[in-house]
């Protein structure tokens, strides 16, 4: 297994041959870019962006109520549970913290190499914000 620990520079966008717009991420690895080629495909390891206490509107995406007729259950989550067994079921998706955990991508491209930069393109979006650090690893041996 070739891994790399890496910070997060920027996300930005390039432009293909044909004119097609491709969204990249721009990555300065710590150190070993050279253990992984353009064109090859690697797994993005990372701690997401934290978005704080959210409802479950934003968090896991419930249908709004009636916005009309006096309604006050806009956004809010509804009945959480039956009249047996009596309680809240375990794992009940509720309001709560949002993000801020660790997440993998997998199967990300790497668009460029900059060697004297020591600067990677990978295609795509990565987990966390700016300045976060970031592992790229593969399981493949090259």
């Amino acid at each position: 297994m070739r891994k790399i620990i890496g910070k997060k520079i920027l996300m930005t966008r390039i432009f293909d041959e044909k004119g097609f717009e491709q969204p990249v991420t721009l990555v300065k690895p710590e150190k070993s870019a050279d253990q992984f080629k353009e064109g090859e495909v690697v797994n993005v390891t990372g701690i997401s962006k934290g978005k704080g206490f959210s409802g479950t509107v934003k968090r896991h995406h419930f249908h709004l109520g009636p916005k009309t007729h006096g309604s006050d259950n806009y956004r809010r989550p509804g009945s959480i549970g039956a009249t047996y067994p009596e309680r809240v079921i375990k794992g009940r998706r509720m309001a709560g913290r949002l993000g801020g955990k660790k997440t993998t991508l997998k199967n990300l491209k790497i668009i460029k190499i900059d060697q004297k930069n020591q600067e990677m393109l990978l295609g795509g979006a990565i987990p966390g914000p700016r300045k976060a650090q970031v592992l790229i690893w593969s399981k493949h041996e090259s």
